[in-house]
Formats: C-alpha cells, structure tokens, sequence
C-alpha cells in the first residue's frame, strides 16, 4: 500500500486487490485554496463533509478500471473492488455540529490494514460508540491545524484515545495555502514521538509497527 497527501485533507491511497491497484481519493479540495491542485484518478472518492476544500469530486478523472468513479459521501457500510469503507457520524465542532454541521470518520479496510480518516472532526474526545470502530485503527490520518478543527493539543489527545500503531497528521498550514491554520509544531510537539519525514508511505501488514506510536509527517 502507497499513501501520498497533497494538502489539507486529501490523500491517495493505492491498494493491491484481486482486480489490480485499486485508487482512493479522500476530500479532494478545489483550486481556490492557493494549493496546486493535483490532476488524480481514482476509482473510490470519500467526501468527509460538503465545504469546498473537501469535496471537489467532480474534478477528479476516472481510472482505467471503472465507468465512474464510486463515490462514498456519509456514515454507512460501502465495499467497491475489495475495498470495505464504514461512515461513522461526527461533528465538525466542539458543539455538536451547531458551528459547522456534521463530518464523516471514515474506517477504510485494504491489504489488511485500517486507516482512519477523522475528516474535519472538532470533536475534542470521541464518544464510545465511536472509538469501538476506530481503536483498532493501524494507520490514523487526523487534522491538527486548529482554527475550523481540533488544533495539536487536542488532536494528540484524540491519538491518546486510538492509539493508532502510525500517525500522520493533516489540515495544518503549508506553503501555499491561503487558510488560516497552524502548522503542525503544536502537534508535533505534543506526541512527543520521534518524527520520520516521507513523500509517501509505502507500508505493508508485516511492516507495521507493534510498540509505540510512529510519527510520519507526509511531504505534500
């Protein structure tokens, strides 16, 4: 498995399946947000909530493998080409949604590996309801950049709550960016962890770590 980020919450995660290499988009932003937007295909999109720096899917071209692409936007159950996804209701503030209205978690299962996709999640402590499909996670892909989610403080707690076996942080503030975000120090900070820094993850089930939290901060 191949997981590159190209800014705020928007990653490619390529995954081997019976049908071959199999493409996942998660919120993909459009042009407005100062980022040189990435030209991607994708066979599966995830949509975590409907803002524009998350939900562009429409610019986003067909792989080689499907028709269109299949697109995953709230809570549920969803399995395309050996890939399971379950939708998880959250919030995308600290009020339960009163701010800014609801986000998806979104549990994708490949190769035998779980990443967890937190979206915008403001939510400073997940409920137990939501931590029993999340604690599990191998992989954990959350937004530490404050302002419109949880900033780094909060954010380590929620990796406190998972206990993810890697991390690796989103949604912060980077050259270009036109957003008004923090970066990661905070975060970075906070975990305490040693960080490894990569234009992209390649990872397989055996590689996992099995002691302490790995940090890796994904170049965009």
């Amino acid at each position: 498995m191949t997981i590159q980020w190209f800014g705020q919450a928007c990653f490619k995660i390529t995954s081997k399946s019976i049908n071959g290499d199999v493409v996942l988009i998660t919120d993909p932003y459009s042009n407005k947000y100062g980022l040189k937007k990435p030209k991607l295909l994708a066979d599966i999109i995830t949509i975590s909530h409907d803002h524009e720096d998350h939900n562009d899917y429409q610019a986003i071209k067909t792989s080689a493998n499907v028709v269109n692409p299949f697109i995953v936007k709230g809570p549920g159950e969803y399995e395309f080409m050996g890939i399971f996804i379950y939708g998880i209701p959250s919030y995308h503030d600290n009020e339960r949604g009163a701010q800014r209205g609801q986000n998806t978690i979104y549990v994708i299962s490949a190769e035998g590996i779980t990443i967890t996709h937190l979206g915008d999640i403001g939510e400073r402590e997940l409920t137990a309801a939501q931590l029993e499909y999340v604690e599990d996670s191998d992989i954990l892909l959350i937004p530490v950049g404050g302002k419109y989610t949880v900033d780094g403080k909060e954010a380590a707690k929620l990796v406190s709550q998972i206990e993810p076996r890697i991390v690796i942080p989103m949604h912060y503030k980077i050259p270009g960016l036109n957003l008004d975000l923090d970066t990661a120090d905070k975060f970075i900070k906070e975990i305490g962890n040693k960080k490894e820094e990569l234009d992209k993850l390649k990872i397989s089930k055996k590689d996992l770590p099995q002691e302490e939290t790995k940090l890796i901060i994904l170049k965009p």
